[in-house]
């Protein structure tokens, strides 16, 4: 499929995929979904494929859904656009591989949303979040009231949703939306370098690390304590051999 929103340039296992509509922002529509998820449903075939880093061109990162688009919806034309992007964004969060979003300019909405669906997210210093929906008359659709709170917390969440005030790249590192700030120049190097750090370790235990993290936030504790030894016990099978011995020896392993 040819994309006229995305673009995807892949280098040493780390792929970088570019939301491109800067005239309105990087506005989410229809479009965007139907190229979204073509491009989610055939990742797959990207076998080296290691770390996948989602950005935007221009000012902004994606900044929220596409307003004239949303107004001509009906009741349940707007059911089916907020499940379309609760189940791309869905898609995300359930990839094998970590995904990282690199966050320049604004993300609102929408776009708050998107990254709050990728695993890392680091932020340029003009970076500026918030769901603002409320001022709309709506609220979040794509998933943001329920991955808000589970990311910074009720209080915070509220406040954010409740007030639709947007915040700086300063605030969202202190709630923890965001895991590290840096000067705009260095976002996409700062993304890369902690994307190739993550690509240097053990591909089975990365796939598997990120997998019992989701799936033990989600079930009783003890639950997750028993998915965390039996999955612990695999690695012995996976990439455990190779990563002890290369440290004993002393030198990098040698993944396969």
């Amino acid at each position: 499929m040819n994309y006229s929103i995305l673009n995807f340039l892949e280098e040493s296992g780390i792929g970088i995929l570019t939301i491109s509509r800067p005239a309105v922002l990087n506005a989410l529509n229809s479009q965007f979904f139907i190229e979204f998820n073509d491009f989610l449903g055939s990742i797959h075939s990207l076998k080296n494929l290691k770390v996948l880093i989602i950005t935007g061109e221009g000012k902004a990162f994606v900044a929220g859904a596409d307003i004239a688009e949303m107004q001509k919806m009906n009741v349940r034309q707007g059911y089916s656009f907020s499940k379309t992007g609760q189940e791309a964004f869905n898609k995300l969060v359930n990839l094998e591989i970590p995904v990282i979003a690199a966050v320049n300019g604004f993300a609102i909405g929408g776009g708050c949303e998107l990254a709050m669906a990728c695993d890392i997210r680091i932020a340029g210093t003009n970076a500026k979040f918030g769901v603002p929906e409320v001022s709309l008359g709506l609220i979040p659709g794509y998933g943001g009231t329920q991955r808000l709170s589970r990311l910074v917390g009720l209080g915070d969440a509220l406040f954010l949703v409740l007030t639709g005030q947007m915040i700086d790249a300063a605030e969202a590192l202190r709630i923890g939306l965001v895991q590290k700030v840096v000067e705009p120049e260095s976002l996409l190097f700062e993304a890369k370098s902690i994307a190739l750090k993550i690509a240097g370790n053990g591909p089975y235990a990365i796939r598997t690390a990120k997998k019992v993290i989701y799936k033990g936030f989600s079930i009783d504790i003890d639950k997750g304590f028993e998915l965390e030894a039996e999955s612990f016990s695999r690695m012995f099978e996976n990439d455990g051999p190779e990563g002890m011995k290369a440290f004993l020896e002393k030198r990098k392993p040698d993944w396969n």
